[in-house]
């Protein structure tokens, strides 16, 4: 019998944060070094009125420090469309890989050396054949699986969830984002000094003609390490995206809270990326909160910074999809969340027939919105004068589906934790009209919600 994707419905939804403390806890995950597998939350947002949220455990992970062959090549041969009966599943991920792409991963897509990898694993991947999907518009439960019928082993997994969503209606979990740290200490890697010599070299290289405009970073790193489980379900409600996401592999978990989808590709081909770029705060005085946003759409710099980006992802587009397809379907649009103003774009194509999903991800990797442009020599001169590697940071996560759809969030607003602690990464994008005060104060508006839901406030 041919295989399918199996569908249960599980009636009216509980709370999403209930039923990932109640999926973790059952399966003893998220404490630290606790598990060899992984868990994984697709997160449509704190708030979502629209969409679905996936949630799943995996007893199958794939990192790149195990494979004996470059990452892409394995993601070519490993994900390829299946011939699978879907029509049980309604559009979005129907299984297949869930993981990230850490940002050194440019050493294959760009063919350059990279001078030091993270400690953290440049690709990590795991394999999801059965999911609780929570769909936001009807407010309702199902479950998802690949096999032939639920029977035997689909048939217990089913009961054992249907059991899990009970307790989880019942879970009082008024307390679970509250992330208590005894002494949380956050030390940068660069201090406010350094950073702006940092921009005052960027702009160097745009005036030598090197460069356009470089997407300088650094990171944060706090101590001593948090409870994963808690201090996602406590990131979500203070900073939500409708590209949000858990993922842990191992004792390694990315929480990420990312407004910024690199990119999405739908089973007939259609392809697009959503590039951000230009910040600016919220206010919580309507009238000032509306300044702020025309400020930033009115703003020079900001457009000028956006369009080279879009230029650049057009560019990516080009070298994959068919000849004309390649359109900016919104310039400069503004996105609002709940602690900033973004300023986004939206490029679209279609993927030639000779183009395979993975070609088109390794064709726009690492997405020029954490570059600069032109790609090539950005991220030369950043390596120089990052001097350390981003690792997770920058690079990008989320599915490729067994029909071969793709949706790819940038692992931006993200917090990496490990059993030595927490690790933020925050930066912005420096051309030769930027002001290094306004530069740098970016950097901590990005990181600040991040930080304080660690328990570091802002001094």
């Amino acid at each position: 019998m041919r295989s399918r994707i199996l569908s249960a419905d599980l009636g009216a939804s509980v709370d999403p944060a209930a039923l990932f403390a109640e999926l973790m806890a059952a399966h003893g995950l998220g404490a630290r070094g606790s598990i060899s597998h992984g868990a994984v939350w697709l997160d449509s947002g704190f708030s979502a009125a629209s969409g679905r949220s996936y949630l799943a455990v995996s007893s199958c992970a794939v990192l790149s420090t195990q494979l004996d062959e470059p990452v892409f090549e394995w993601m070519r041969r490993e994900f390829v469309p299946t011939e699978i009966d879907f029509s049980g599943a309604p559009a979005g991920f129907r299984l297949g890989w869930v993981g990230w792409l850490g940002y050194e991963l440019r050493g294959e897509s760009m063919d350059v050396a990279i001078r030091a990898h993270a400690s953290t694993p440049d690709a990590a991947w795991l394999w999801i054949d059965r999911a609780i999907v929570v769909d936001h518009e009807s407010q309702s439960l199902s479950l998802m699986a690949l096999g032939e019928g639920w029977t035997g082993e689909l048939q217990d997994w089913r009961e054992e969830m249907e059991a899990l969503v009970a307790r989880a209606a019942l879970r009082d979990d008024s307390q679970s984002t509250r992330v208590i740290h005894e002494t949380p200490v956050a030390t940068w890697r660069d201090n406010d000094e350094q950073y702006l010599e940092m921009i005052a070299q960027c702009q160097n290289s745009i005036v030598e003609g090197d460069a356009y405009q470089l997407c300088l970073t650094t990171n944060v790193h706090v101590e001593p390490a948090a409870d994963p489980v808690h201090t996602y379900l406590a990131l979500r409600a203070a900073n939500p995206s409708h590209h949000g996401g858990f993922i842990q592999v191992g004792d390694v978990a990315l929480l990420s809270s990312s407004p910024e989808q690199f990119l999405s590709i739908d089973p007939s081909g259609v392809i697009e990326t959503k590039p951000i770029k230009g910040t600016r705060r919220r206010d919580v005085d309507p009238a000032e909160d509306e300044r702020l946003q025309l400020e930033l759409l009115a703003s020079e710099k900001e457009r000028a910074e956006n369009l080279m980006i879009v230029d650049l992802m057009r560019n990516d587009l080009g070298r994959v999809c068919e000849v004309g397809s390649v359109v900016v379907s919104k310039l400069f649009a503004v996105e609002s969340y709940a602690t900033v103003h973004q300023l986004v774009s939206t490029v679209t194509g279609q993927l030639r027939a000779d183009v395979s999903t993975v070609d088109a991800i390794a064709a726009s990797f690492p997405a020029g919105s954490m570059t600069g442009a032109p790609k090539h020599s950005a991220t030369l001169i950043l390596d120089a004068l990052e001097c350390a590697p981003r690792g997770i940071y920058s690079g990008v996560f989320g599915y490729v589906g067994l029909d071969g759809a793709v949706d790819l969030a940038m692992v931006i607003r993200s917090i990496v934790m490990d059993d030595r602690g927490s690790t933020i990464g925050a930066g912005g994008g420096i051309t030769a009209l930027s002001v290094p005060a306004e530069e740098l104060a970016e950097v901590k508006l990005k990181a600040a919600a991040l930080l304080a839901v660690l328990g570091v406030r802002a001094r």
